[in-house]
């Protein structure tokens, strides 16, 4: 790679083919490692979503082999996305991994929550959308595995029923300990809980039961309640509410 400039964008355009499989319906988002794109199976029009990694993120195609093997591991826990191959191409004379999993129909959690009124959940949805999300990483956990970067900008929802589906976008591969990754996604829970309900702005107006949840968002406190997933899950289908 030397002497070749990095790619910051590819830009596709929309009705571009892909690896000769597949069409370019629509960009949906960047990030550090690369973009993802709406896209059409072009034999049986089957909508998928594209994974494109920048080729000096992804040395030796490293990281999209990790990211497609840690999906397909993962692959019957609901909060994960179905991944169904890994394609190449190539582009300005780089050889481009790409990702290709199921398309998720939703919203991106961060903007769900701006559309609701008073641009918050009231509690008890809320506490439901935290009981999914918990539930979610509970079997994400019991395989060993975490997100690494758990936050409302990483989270697709769609209203199911009395609930929420929801589905986690761009897990990371940290270098440090499994169980440092999972307690951090522990944490963010409660965070993005507690951002889906109002932020710090509502938090003194909340009732006691939920503080004690929430902890003053100190990860020490939370920890030390909290050791599992599976714990707070327990916590919140047994609530004493007064």
């Amino acid at each position: 790679m030397a002497g070749k400039m990095r790619i910051k964008s590819f830009d596709f355009e929309v009705g571009r083919k892909i690896a000769g499989k597949y069409k370019i319906i629509e960009k949906l988002g960047s990030g550090w490692e690369g973009e993802v794109y709406k896209i059409e199976e072009l034999h049986t029009q089957i909508v998928r979503a594209a994974k494109f990694f920048f080729p000096h993120r992804n040395l030796k195609n490293k990281e999209s082999n990790k990211y497609a093997k840690k999906l397909h591991k993962l692959s019957n826990c609901p909060l994960v996305i179905q991944y169904h191959s890994l394609e190449h191409i190539q582009f300005k004379g780089y050889k481009i991994s790409c990702l290709i999993s199921e398309f998720v129909e939703g919203e991106i959690l961060s903007e769900f929550i701006k559309h609701q009124k008073n641009k918050r959940l009231d509690l008890y949805s809320g506490l439901q959308l935290l009981h999914n999300l918990v539930t979610g990483l509970e079997d994400m956990h019991r395989f060993g595995e975490y997100h690494g970067d758990l936050h409302s900008d990483n989270i697709i929802v769609k209203r199911y029923g009395l609930g929420f589906q929801l589905k986690l976008l761009d897990m990371y591969d940290w270098k440090d300990g499994k169980v440092l990754n999972r307690m951090e996604d522990l944490v963010n829970s409660i965070k993005i809980f507690v951002e889906t309900i109002g932020g710090k702005k509502q938090y003194s107006k909340l009732p006691k039961e939920i503080k004690e949840i929430c902890l003053g968002l100190r990860k020490d406190l939370i920890l030390q309640k909290f050791k599992t997933a599976s714990q707070l899950r327990g916590y919140i289908e047994n609530i004493n509410w007064n």
